[in-house]
C-alpha cells in the first residue's frame, strides 16, 4: 500500500537527515454536546468571573479523546512518532467536533522501531530543529482554560473604568487565567517525564459564551538541563528556528513569560478623546494610555524573568485588544533565556530545507462565485 502522508517534501528531507521516513496521515475525533446541565452550570459559574471549570473540563475531555484515538491509529499503522499534531474545534449544528490530525514517521530501514516513541506539535522542519538542539520529543501536550470576566468583576471593573488608569479587576482575571493555561501545559510535560515544553503556540477562541485560552507544545527532555527543571519544566514560545539560533549561541530558553494590563481612559478622558477625534492630529489621551499599559505589562514580564534567574527576555510580542467602553487589554508574551555551559547544537548550520516555508498550491475561489450565482438565480 502506498504511504499517504501530510509531510511536505522539505519535511521529508529533514526527517531523512534524522533517520526517519514518512508514514501515514492519522486522525482522531470526538463529537460532544454541552448538554442542559452543563450549560446551566456554566452560566451560573460565569456570574462569578474567572475560570468556567465546566467548560474547561468539557473541552479538555473532548480534546483528550480525539488525541487518544489519533495515537491508537498511529500505533496500528506502525508509526514510531507523530508529527504536526493539531487539536481543533469544529462546529456542527450546535455540536462540537474535537479533531486531531498528524502524520506518522517511521524509522529508516535498518533502524530499531519502537512501538510509538513520541507525538509532537512540531512539523518535520520544526522537529529537525528541536532534535538538533538536543531535545528528545516525548508527547504532544496542551494546557487550556475557559474563562469569563463575570458580572461581578464586570460591575466592579465598570465602576473603576470611570477613572483613568489600570482596571485591576480585569487585569487580575486575565493574568490569572492566562497563567493557568501555562501551568497546565507545564504539568502535562512533567507527567510525561519531560523537563521542557518547546514550540508553544497560544490561541484564544470563543466557546459556549466564554473564551478559551489554549497552549499547545511538545513535552521534551534535554540531557543538559539542571535537575530543578524535572519538577518545573522549561516553557518556551520561541519558534524552533529561533530556538536553534539561541542554543547555537549557548542560550537555553527557561520560561515563557507574560504580562497583562487592562486600562481605561476614564469617563472624562473618553469624552475628551471623542471631541479630539473630530479634529485631525494626535489624541494624546489614547497615546499615553496605551503607552502606560504597555509599560505596566512589560514590567510584569521583567519581574517574572528576574524571578526565574533569566539573563534576557527575547521574542517579546505585544497584542492590544479593545474590550469596549474605552477599555483596552494589552498583553505581552516572550521567552526568558539563560546562558548555560555546554549548551550547543549538534550541527553548525541548519539545512535550507529546515527554514524554507512551504507554499499553498490549492486555492478555492469558487465559494464566493457559487454564492453569487445562487443569489442571481433567485427572485
Amino acid at each position: 500500500m502506498a504511504i499517504v502522508t501530510g509531510l511536505s517534501g522539505n519535511e521529508i528531507y529533514c526527517m531523512h537527515l534524522k533517520g526517519y521516513q514518512p508514514g501515514d496521515l492519522v486522525i482522531g475525533n470526538s463529537v460532544f454536546s454541552m448538554g442542559l446541565v452543563g450549560s446551566l452550570g456554566s452560566a451560573v459559574r460565569t456570574l462569578a468571573g474567572g475560570e468556567v471549570t465546566q467548560v474547561t473540563s468539557v473541552i479538555r475531555d473532548g480534546r483528550t479523546m480525539a488525541l487518544e484515538r489519533m495515537m491508537k491509529e498511529a500505533r496500528q499503522r506502525g508509526g514510531a512518532g507523530i508529527t504536526s499534531v493539531t487539536s481543533e474545534l469544529v462546529q456542527h449544528s450546535g455540536m462540537i467536533e474535537f479533531l486531531s490530525v498528524g502524520s506518522t514517521v517511521r524509522k529508516q530501514a535498518g533502524g530499531q522501531q519502537a512501538e510509538l516513541e513520541f507525538s509532537t506539535s512540531a512539523d518535520g522542519q520544526e522537529l529537525y530543529c528541536q532534535l538538533d538542539c538536543g531535545f528528545h520529543p516525548l508527547r504532544f501536550v496542551f494546557g487550556n482554560v475557559a474563562y469569563s470576566v463575570g458580572i461581578g468583576g464586570g460591575l466592579a471593573g465598570m465602576l473603576k473604568s470611570l477613572v483613568r488608569g489600570e482596571v485591576t479587576q480585569y487585569s487580575d482575571v486575565f493574568n490569572r487565567t492566562r497563567r493557568l493555561a501555562l501551568d497546565r501545559i507545564a504539568h502535562e510535560a512533567h507527567e510525561a517525564g519531560g523537563n521542557a515544553v518547546v514550540g508553544i503556540r497560544t490561541s484564544i477562541i470563543n466557546f459556549a459564551g466564554t473564551q478559551e485560552m489554549m497552549m499547545i507544545g511538545t513535552a521534551s527532555r534535554h540531557d543538559l538541563l539542571p535537575p530543578e527543571y524535572d519538577q518545573s519544566p522549561v516553557t518556551s514560545d520561541l519558534t524552533n528556528e529561533e530556538m536553534w539560533n539561541l542554543i547555537h549561541l549557548g542560550y537555553m530558553p527557561i520560561q515563557l513569560v507574560l504580562g497583562v494590563s487592562v486600562y481605561s481612559l476614564g469617563l472624562a478622558g473618553g469624552i475628551m478623546a471623542a471631541f479630539k477625534s473630530l479634529v485631525r492630529g494626535e489624541i494624546s489621551e489614547l497615546t499615553t494610555m496605551i503607552y502606560d499599559a504597555r509599560e505596566n505589562a512589560v514590567a510584569r514580564v521583567a519581574r517574572d524573568a528576574a524571578a526565574c534567574g533569566a539573563d534576557d527576555v527575547v521574542g517579546l510580542k505585544t497584542y492590544v485588544y479593545q474590550l469596549g467602553g474605552g477599555i483596552i487589554e494589552l498583553m505581552v508574551l516572550g521567552t526568558a533565556v539563560k546562558k548555560m555551559e555546554g549548551i550547543k547544537t549538534l550541527n553548525d548550520s541548519l539545512p535550507p530545507q529546515a527554514i524554507i516555508k512551504d507554499k499553498d498550491t490549492f486555492f478555492n475561489a469558487s465559494v464566493l462565485s457559487t454564492a453569487n450565482n445562487l443569489n442571481q438565480g433567485t427572485g
